[in-house]
């Protein structure tokens, strides 16, 4: 019979379908959305967050949430049961970005027992490109897809190598504001990004989380470039946030803001989510530091 999944995070949809598997898929979480025809299947989770919240307001609500002990996302244990998948895709690197597989567990546990689920969890942790790829490798043995997942990583190494070997003639320092109000930098898999594509990441640490950036030190560091790519969200509300944040001081008076080399991108497709799309992410943040058109879907000047 035909595997069946259920993945509880964005990512984990991706990597799924480009191994080939979308038609396999039986249910997603609430924030999953590529490929487009995904939003179609049941969804498995929800968030405890309102909506509608301001981004101060979602960093409080978190760091509340952390405080009490209380996973941020639901999920749906029944619903997920009655799926009856063979494999439950969740990951282990960010308790903010998606569902962990603690909270997977916790919610498979309380089931009655006529719908009990006992699908094995494939817990995605890649926290920098080389554990992107180690997952990658992952979901094809746990789906029998390794000369898929070969295939797909010869592609991505292939495009990797060829950022690599084209450095621009100078390397600016770049800023990337993974969340505007406080505002954090960009951890994990972001700073090689940075560093593939011919930019020098001022604040974050290739595979370290990310973290709140002190503005006294944006403002000593002056980087040549800021990027906008708050975790969660597409360009207009990284354009949105971006402007409020660099309309006033100190950012205002920041070099790059003076100069327009402010930019705003869209966070799902490009940066927060470990995937294949990292690659493109990377793609274009080496056109924009050259200065080369950029596709304006993917990010635009603030």
């Amino acid at each position: 019979m035909p595997i069946r999944i259920a993945s509880l995070l964005p990512s984990g949809t991706e990597l799924v379908a480009a191994l080939g598997l979308r038609d396999a898929l039986v249910g997603v979480s609430h924030e999953c959305d590529y490929p487009a025809d995904v939003a179609a299947l049941p969804r498995l989770t929800s968030s405890i967050l309102e909506h509608g919240l301001t981004p101060a307001q979602i960093d409080t609500a978190v760091a509340e949430a952390s405080l009490e002990r209380k996973p941020l996302y639901a999920v749906d244990g029944e619903l997920l049961a009655r799926l009856e998948p063979d494999l439950i895709v969740t990951q282990g690197v960010c308790a903010v970005c998606a569902v962990t597989e603690e909270t997977v567990a916790g919610s498979l546990k309380l089931l009655p027992v006529d719908l009990a689920c006992d699908a094995p969890v494939l817990s995605l942790e890649g926290m920098s490109w080389d554990g992107i790829r180690r997952d990658i490798r992952a979901l094809g043995q746990a789906t029998e897809t390794t000369d898929r997942a070969d295939a797909l990583l010869e592609d991505l190494d292939r495009r990797w190598a060829a950022l690599v070997a084209s450095p621009p003639a100078e390397r600016p320092t770049v800023a990337m504001l993974e969340w505007p109000d406080p505002p954090w930098f960009g951890g994990h898999w972001v700073p090689e990004q940075v560093a593939v594509a011919g930019g020098v990441d001022l604040f974050g640490t290739a595979g370290a989380p990310s973290g709140r950036l002190d503005p006294d030190r944006l403002v000593t560091e002056d980087p040549d470039v800021i990027l906008g790519i708050a975790c969660g969200f597409g360009v207009e509300e990284n354009l949105e946030h971006l402007r409020a944040l660099t309309a006033k001081e100190p950012f205002a008076s920041l070099r790059a803001v003076r100069e327009g080399r402010v930019w705003a991108a869209d966070a799902n497709a490009l940066f927060s989510r470990p995937g294949p799309r990292v690659v493109d992410g990377a793609e274009l943040l080496a056109a924009l530091l050259r200065g080369d058109p950029v596709d304006e879907t993917m990010a635009v000047r603030a």
